[in-house]
């Protein structure tokens, strides 16, 4: 049987504190709440021009000019939005009607940009990773600290409510305690040819650095901060690329953390699936940016509502109804008394590029919310980028294969 769970959902908060946090000066009272800054984009590939078409939708965004190549793609892409052609780097960030650099280069060239950017005055927002290495990340954090401008990792799983959802079950408990999670990460290289900078680790910084950054960044935002136990990476025979990476990470309490990436996949086979393992059950969260949740356990009553509380007007189906001594279990050395066992499911109605959108624009209105109000608690902040690296680039230098 199915039935919707009707309770509100509660409200849960996390204490920030961060070392690297731009000092932003006080608001300036002669500017409108809604002061509208100036986008200057560097990089226009795929990805920059999906994200331009979310920024650009945020009110208090113009985009002003682009930084790149002179590629057809940048071309069309100025085209769309209606600004010059394509101009240097240093042209752009020279500009005095440009407040922000958005950089959707390659990784091998955050580093050079992002500090030109910030010498000039502009506050950076950056594709992940910041840099590929963790000198030039905290070069550019001091820089940006002392210039008093921000400089923000593109990481915005944060703003997913799939990340709160899951922050609250970890920290309400309804399934006991987290004991184990996974994530697994089976992507499509379709678009990577041989020659793509993706494959070469002095552009990338390998799969961990380039790719792995969101998934560290997520759960140090669940379980605190973690430590590489040991890593693994698997080489495509006959070309030598690195194609497949896993890790260890051991956070708070000894809870165990593998991840798992792999490009090696068609298309229309790319697959993510996120799953944590509880005393009471285990809940999925599917897809790279996820939008659905499974949650399968053994509960009493007062838990099956704490559940339904978290996941308002999901489906819950009841598989079996336990009764007198079918009620007494035991785990971990503890007596256990469970009144059902449940399937519930739930999901954000968006499609998943919808909701990717909706993220990047949820990303950019916090920052800007920021540097109206610097006491405004951001979401993301300049720390999240530079820990997610910290963890990249240990597990990077302890695989081995």
């Amino acid at each position: 049987m199915g039935e919707w769970c009707e309770f509100e959902p509660k409200k849960c908060t996390l204490t920030k504190s961060f070392p690297f946090k731009a000092g932003l000066p006080s608001p300036n009272p002669n500017k409108t709440s809604m002061q509208t800054y100036g986008l200057g984009v560097v990089g226009c590939g795929g990805f920059g021009l999906f994200a331009l078409q979310h920024f650009t939708q945020v009110e208090g965004v113009q985009l002003v000019a682009m930084a790149g190549t002179h590629r057809p793609q940048a071309i069309a892409c100025a085209r769309r939005f209606g600004i010059p052609d394509p101009m240097e780097v240093e042209e752009l960030v020279a500009r005095p009607d440009i407040d922000i650099v958005y950089i959707a280069t390659p990784p091998f060239l955050h580093y050079p940009q992002a500090k030109l950017a910030l010498e000039a005055g502009k506050h950076v927002i950056v594709e992940k990773p910041l840099t590929t290495r963790l000198d030039h990340a905290e070069e550019l954090l001091r820089l940006a600290q002392s210039q008093n401008r921000l400089l923000v990792t593109n990481l915005m799983q944060r703003y997913n409510p799939l990340f709160d959802k899951a922050r609250q079950l970890i920290a309400e408990k309804p399934l006991g305690e987290l004991l184990h999670a996974y994530f697994e990460n089976y992507a499509t290289d379709e678009g990577l040819p041989p020659d793509h900078w993706f494959w070469d680790r002095d552009k990338s910084g390998g799969i961990f650095i380039e790719h792995g950054v969101h998934f560290f960044d997520l759960f140090e935002g669940w379980l605190g901060e973690g430590e590489v136990l040991s890593a693994q990476r698997s080489r495509r025979p006959n070309s030598g690329v690195e194609e497949q990476v896993q890790c260890a990470v051991r956070y708070r309490d000894g809870i165990l953390v593998n991840f798992y990436h792999g490009f090696h996949q068609v298309g229309r086979m790319d697959r993510q699936e996120m799953r944590f393992v509880f005393e009471l059950g285990d809940v999925t969260l599917y897809e790279w940016i996820p939008t659905r949740v499974r949650v399968h356990a053994v509960l009493d009553e007062a838990q099956t509502r704490a559940l339904c509380e978290i996941f308002p007007r999901a489906i819950l189906d009841i598989s079996a109804v336990y009764g007198g001594e079918g009620r007494h279990a035991r785990s971990r050395f503890q007596e256990r008394d469970l009144y059902q066992m449940v399937e519930l499911h739930w999901g954000l109605d968006d499609a998943k590029m919808h909701n990717y959108g909706r993220l990047l624009r949820a990303m950019i209105e916090d920052q800007l919310a920021y540097l109206r109000n610097p006491n405004h608690p951001r979401t993301l902040t300049e720390q999240n980028g530079y820990r997610a690296l910290q963890v990249a680039v240990r597990a990077t230098e302890l695989a081995v294969g």
